[in-house]
C-alpha cells in the first residue's frame, strides 16, 4: 500500500533520535488502576515506547516504584518524563537521576509550574532543552502549540517537538490543531501530539494532518476497558497515518458529482 508520495504503509516507520519504530502510539504509565491492565493496554495498542514520571515515584516505597517492576523494559523502550517539575533546574535534576539510574539518556521534558490548567513553561522548556542536548540526552520536549517556540527547539537539537492538543487529562481533542498544523509544516524533526486526546478520532485527526506520533495517557487508563482502548488508538493512529500517506480531496465550496455525467443519456453539455 503506497501513499501518494510513494512512501509504501507497511515500511512507513518512526525513527526518533536515530532509533526506529514500528508503533506511532506512545502510552503512558499513569493513572491506571492496576497493572494488569496497564500492561493489557501496552499489549493491545502495541506501543513500543512507554513514558515514566520519575519525580512521582518514591524509590523507598515498593508500592510506588512498581511501575518499574511491572513493565517489561526489553519490550518497550522507556521514556523517562519530568512531570511534576515546575522549573528548569528541577527538570534538569530528574534527567540526570534517570541518566545516574541507567533507565535512559531519552528524557521527555516537562515543565509545569501552572497547577490549574497544567500548561508548560515556554522559557523554563526551553532553558531545560538548552542544558540537556548540550549534555547529550535525547530531548522530547512537551510544549503549548507554539510554532516558533517549537522552531527554536528544534534549532537547539532536540529529537521531537510534542505539541498539546488540548489540555492535560482533558479529552477536549484538538482544540490546537491549526497551529499545530503549522508547526507539522514547519518541522524538521516528528512532531508527536500530546495530551487532549479522549477518542480515537482525536488520535486519527492528529495522524491526518501529519503529526509522526501520538501520546496518550488518560484516555486509555482511565477508560472502562484500558486494553479495548488502548487497541481502538492503535486503530485510530493506522487509519490517520493512512489517510495521510494516501492524500486527502481538496475542500471544496460546492458539491462534485462522484460520477461525471458525459455521455449520461438527456444530460446537457
Amino acid at each position: 500500500m503506497s501513499g501518494s508520495n510513494g512512501t509504501t504503509f507497511d515500511n512507513d516507520k518512526l525513527t526518533i533520535g536515530g532509533v526506529t519504530f514500528e508503533s506511532r502510539l506512545m502510552l503512558g504509565t499513569g493513572k491506571y488502576r492496576d497493572s494488569a491492565e496497564m500492561n493489557a493496554a501496552f499489549s493491545a495498542a502495541g506501543s513500543q515506547i512507554i513514558t515514566v514520571a520519575l519525580r512521582r515515584i518514591d524509590f523507598d516505597d515498593p508500592k510506588s516504584r512498581s511501575v518499574l517492576e511491572d513493565v517489561d523494559w526489553k519490550t518497550y523502550t522507556i521514556l523517562p518524563n519530568t512531570a511534576g517539575c515546575q522549573t528548569a533546574e528541577e527538570a534538569v535534576r530528574i534527567a540526570r537521576m534517570a541518566r545516574a539510574l541507567e533507565l535512559s539518556d531519552w528524557v521527555k521534558v516537562e515543565v509545569i509550574p501552572d497547577p490549574k490548567y497544567l500548561l508548560p513553561d515556554p522559557v523554563g522548556t526551553y532553558e531545560a532543552c538548552k542544558t540537556l542536548v548540550q549534555e547529550g540526552f535525547t530531548v522530547l520536549p512537551y510544549i503549548g502549540a507554539d510554532p516558533i517556540l517549537a522552531q527554536r527547539l528544534q534549532e537547539l537539537g532536540t529529537a521531537t517537538v510534542m505539541p498539546l492538543g488540548s489540555p492535560i487529562g482533558s479529552g477536549q481533542g484538538l482544540i490546537n490543531i491549526e497551529a499545530i498544523r503549522i508547526i507539522i509544516e514547519q518541522a524538521e524533526v516528528p512532531v508527536v501530539v500530546d495530551a487532549g486526546i479522549g477518542v480515537p478520532s482525536d488520535a486519527a485527526q492528529a495522524m491526518e494532518a501529519g503529526a509522526d506520533a501520538v501520546l496518550v495517557n488518560s484516555a486509555v487508563a482511565l477508560a472502562q476497558n484500558p486494553a479495548l482502548m488502548g487497541a481502538a488508538m492503535a486503530d485510530g493512529v493506522a487509519a490517520g497515518r493512512k489517510a495521510y500517506l494516501a492524500g486527502r480531496i481538496p475542500r471544496k465550496a460546492y458539491a462534485s458529482a462522484s460520477s461525471p455525467l458525459e455521455g449520461v443519456v438527456g444530460s446537457r453539455s
